[in-house]
C-alpha cells in the first residue's frame, strides 16, 4: 500500500519505519526541514531502540522516504496518517492546531479516495473536526479513522510489531476493510484489531493512559502510608498484584510518571470531563499525588541533612522520565534538582543517553558527567532518579569512596537496604523503611 505519514516524531516515525518494514511503500512528510534533512542523511532525531535500523533497511530498500512536500506526498499516496504533535494547551487541553493545519493541507490537495487517519493522542470529537474541515474545503471523497497508538517509549517498535491490540474507530466499511488489510502483516497468529466507532476508539486511548496513570499514583500514595506506619511496598505490591483481577503491572513506586503521554493526556482528559459538566474527581487527585510524589525525594534530602543545602553537592543518576529513551517531558528529574537548587544545593548528573535532551530543559544550572561514578566524585549523596539498566548492580564500594557520605536516596527502589547497610549506606528507598548506616 502507498502511506503518507504526516510528522516525524516518536509516533510518525515508528509508524512509518514499521509500516515500510512490512512491504508498504512509505512517504514521511514533515514541514521541519532540518529534521528531514537529517533524516535523509541518515541520522535519527530521537532515541529509540531499534528505530535506526529499520529506518536505514528501509531507506536503502527504497520503501521509505522522507520530504518537506507535504502537499505532493499526500497527493501521491492513498493512506494519509496524522502523526502531529498535540501539545499542552495553557487551559491544559490538547492544542489541536498542528491538526488543523494538517487537515487543511490534506483538503487542499485531495485528488482521489483517502483514508485519513487520527494517529495523533487527541481529544473525543477531533475526526468530526478533520472531516468537517476537509468538506469544506474539498469535494473529492474520504474517510476519517481514528487509530491510536499503544506505543510505550523504549518499546515503540516491538509494541508496534507485535501489538497487544490495535484499535480502529471508523465509520463506513470501505474504510475498514483498508485499515484491516494495512495491518494484516502485524497479526499472523491472532486477530487482535479491535473495530469500534470513530469517538470510542479516541476515549479508549485517554481512559488507557487515565487507567495507568491512575495505577502508578495509586501506588505511590500507598508507599507514603508505608513509609509512615512501617509496612513494605514491595510486599504489598507483590500482595495485590497476585490477584489476577489487579495484576503486576504498573504497581511499582517510584518518583511519579513523566513523559509525553500520561500527564498531557491526563489534563486532557480532565478538561474534557470539565466541558461536558463532568467533574473527573479520580483524575484530579492521581494528577495531585503525581505532582506531589516527584517532590518526595527533595523531603527525604531535607530530613537527612537539613533545609539549609548550601554548598551541597548531590550526584543524579538518571535524567529521562524513563529507561531506554532520551525524553525529558515533565521528567521527575527536573522536579528534584530544581527543588534542590532552590535549597542551595548543586547537581552533577549522569544519564547514558539523555544529557543532550536535558541540556535543552535544564541548561548549564546542572552539571553533567559522561560517566555514572564520575557523577559521585565528592557529592553529599546519590540519588537514582531513572532505572537504567546499567545501574542496578553498581561497585558500592567504589561509589562510597566517591562520595563524602555513604547515603543514597533510591527514588526507584533498585537497591536492596540490607545490602546497602553491608557497605556503610544509608538508604532510602520509596514506600520501604529508611535503613541507616551503622555506627
Amino acid at each position: 500500500m502507498k502511506i503518507c505519514v504526516i510528522g516525524s516524531g516518536y509516533v510518525g516515525l515508528v509508524c512509518g519505519a514499521c509500516f515500510a518494514d512490512a512491504g508498504n511503500d512509505v512517504t514521511c512528510a514533515d514541514v521541519d526541514a532540518a529534521k528531514v534533512a537529517m533524516l535523509n542523511e541518515g541520522g535519527v532525531p530521537i532515541y529509540e531502540p531499534g528505530l535506526r535500523e529499520l529506518l536505514v533497511r528501509n531507506r536503502s530498500a527504497g520503501r521509505l522516504a522522507f520530504t518537506t512536500e507535504v502537499g505532493a506526498a499526500i497527493q501521491a499516496n492513498d493512506v494519509i496518517f496524522i502523526a502531529v504533535g498535540t501539545p499542552q494547551d495553557e487551559d491544559g487541553s490538547a492544542d489541536l492546531s498542528h491538526v488543523r493545519d494538517v487537515a487543511e493541507t490534506i483538503a487542499d490537495n485531495l485528488n482521489g479516495y483517502k483514508v485519513i487517519v487520527d494517529k495523533s493522542t487527541v481529544p473525543v470529537g477531533t475526526a468530526d473536526m478533520v472531516a468537517n474541515i476537509i468538506a469544506g474545503r474539498a469535494t473529492g471523497d474520504f474517510s476519517v479513522v481514528s487509530n491510536p497508538e499503544f506505543l510505550k517509549e523504549g518499546a515503540a517498535v516491538q509494541d508496534f510489531l507485535k501489538p497487544d491490540r490495535i484499535v480502529v474507530g471508523a465509520d463506513d466499511d470501505r474504510a475498514r476493510k483498508i485499515m484491516a488489510r494495512l495491518y494484516g502483516p502485524f497479526q499472523r497468529t491472532n486477530n487482535r484489531i479491535l473495530f469500534m466507532d470513530v469517538r470510542s476508539a479516541e476515549m479508549t486511548k485517554y481512559a488507557a493512559n487515565a487507567m495507568l496513570a491512575t495505577r502508578i499514583s495509586f501506588m505511590n500514595e500507598v508507599a507514603r502510608l508505608c513509609e509512615e506506619v512501617g509496612a513494605d511496598v514491595d510486599m504489598v505490591r507483590r500482595g495485590i498484584g497476585s490477584d489476577p483481577r489487579i495484576g503486576q503491572k504498573f504497581l511499582f513506586p517510584g518518583v511519579g510518571f513523566g513523559g509525553s503521554c500520561f500527564p498531557k493526556d491526563l489534563r486532557a482528559l480532565v478538561n474534557t470531563g470539565r466541558e461536558y459538566n463532568q467533574d473527573m474527581h479520580v483524575l484530579d487527585a492521581v494528577v495531585a499525588v503525581n505532582e506531589r510524589q516527584k517532590r518526595r525525594i527533595v523531603e527525604r534530602i531535607v530530613e537527612h541533612f537539613g533545609e539549609d543545602l548550601s554548598g551541597r553537592r548531590f550526584a543524579m543518576w538518571g535524567l529521562a522520565f524513563k529507561p531506554e529513551t532520551d525524553d525529558m517531558r515533565e521528567a521527575p528529574s527536573i522536579t528534584i534538582a530544581r527543588g534542590l537548587m532552590e535549597l542551595g544545593a548543586t547537581i552533577r548528573a549522569h544519564d547514558p543517553v539523555a544529557i543532550e535532551s536535558a541540556k535543552r530543559v535544564l541548561g548549564d544550572t546542572i552539571e553533567y558527567a559522561d560517566d555514572n561514578y564520575r557523577a559521585c566524585e565528592g557529592a553529599d549523596a546519590l540519588i537514582v532518579v531513572t532505572e537504567w539498566s546499567q545501574y542496578r548492580a553498581p561497585d558500592f564500594e567504589r561509589v562510597g569512596m566517591l562520595l563524602k557520605s555513604r547515603v543514597i536516596f533510591d527514588g526507584r527502589n533498585l537497591f536492596k537496604s540490607d545490602s546497602l547497610q553491608a557497605h556503610g549506606f544509608s538508604h532510602y528507598p520509596i514506600g520501604r523503611p529508611v535503613v541507616q548506616a551503622e555506627g
